[in-house]
């Protein structure tokens, strides 16, 4: 069982390998990058910007209950606002990445492959790869940073709104905080954060379409386990990458 781990999660990162080369291969497929960018914004603009706004609104009451206790209310803007750009909105889109672009690739690409349409490709002389992955990783690479914009911005105007008009905080205090506790590096992370989850759930949602087993059951099953690996691998990678910002970035005025 070990040892079968172990070589699935060799094969995935040799894939992630193998795309990451085929990024800067020619010719590039811009009209396939183009219909999946398109479809990807399609479904996941929406939901984000609805997810966004409750998420905004549950940290700032959070935050702004808890700085009331320690009597610290002029940080509560500038506190919520860094727990939704650092943190927050890279996985709020994560999430809606990986949930609903990743599993529609995979499910494209599984029926693809117990059809035997990519066998056929690769008898052409045809990169599956280069010709189907690399513009779907692209697109939900390039989905994933505008995205992260969007829900930052929702997010922080949700915030902003529950803590003035529910918790008695001043407009003034809420931006004067921002300014004091936030700098650009917090919206650097966040983006590259949304760059790489973007990243991971386009690889592996395309591993799992590549590798269905048994037939059509096999391609909702791979759907299903690529949304769960993508789910256990973002938040992993959001941990490490969180503690070597913490690390390498001094806080603002530190």
């Amino acid at each position: 069982m070990i040892a079968g781990a172990l070589r699935q999660t060799g094969r995935l990162f040799a894939l992630a390998v193998e795309v990451a080369r085929a990024i800067f291969r020619r010719p590039f497929q811009f009209r396939e990058f183009v219909e999946q960018f398109w479809f990807i914004a399609g479904v996941t603009i929406l939901p984000a910007a609805l997810v966004s706004i409750p998420f905004g609104a549950v940290i700032a009451l959070q935050v702004g209950s808890l700085t009331q206790q320690l009597g610290a209310q002029s940080f509560t803007g500038g506190a919520s606002v860094l727990a939704v750009v650092q943190q927050a909105s890279p996985l709020i889109v994560a999430l809606l990445i990986a949930g609903a672009a990743g599993s529609a690739i995979c499910a494209d690409l599984g029926s693809r492959t117990i059809r035997e349409e990519l066998d056929a490709m690769e008898v052409m002389g045809v990169s599956p790869v280069q010709r189907l992955v690399v513009p779907r990783v692209l697109a939900a690479m390039g989905v994933a940073v505008l995205l992260n914009g969007l829900v930052s911005v929702v997010g922080i105007l949700g915030g902003y709104a529950f803590n003035v008009f529910l918790q008695d905080g001043t407009p003034g205090a809420y931006l004067s905080s921002f300014s004091a506790l936030a700098q650009l590096s917090d919206l650097y992370i966040s983006e590259l954060k949304a760059l790489v989850f973007g990243f991971i759930a386009g690889v592996v949602a395309a591993y799992r379409g590549l590798n269905p087993r048994g037939g059509p059951k096999g391609v909702g099953d791979a759907v299903n386990q690529s949304v769960v690996i993508t789910f256990m691998l973002l938040f992993f990678v959001n941990m490490v990458m969180t503690g070597v910002y913490l690390q390498l970035v001094p806080p603002k005025g530190g």
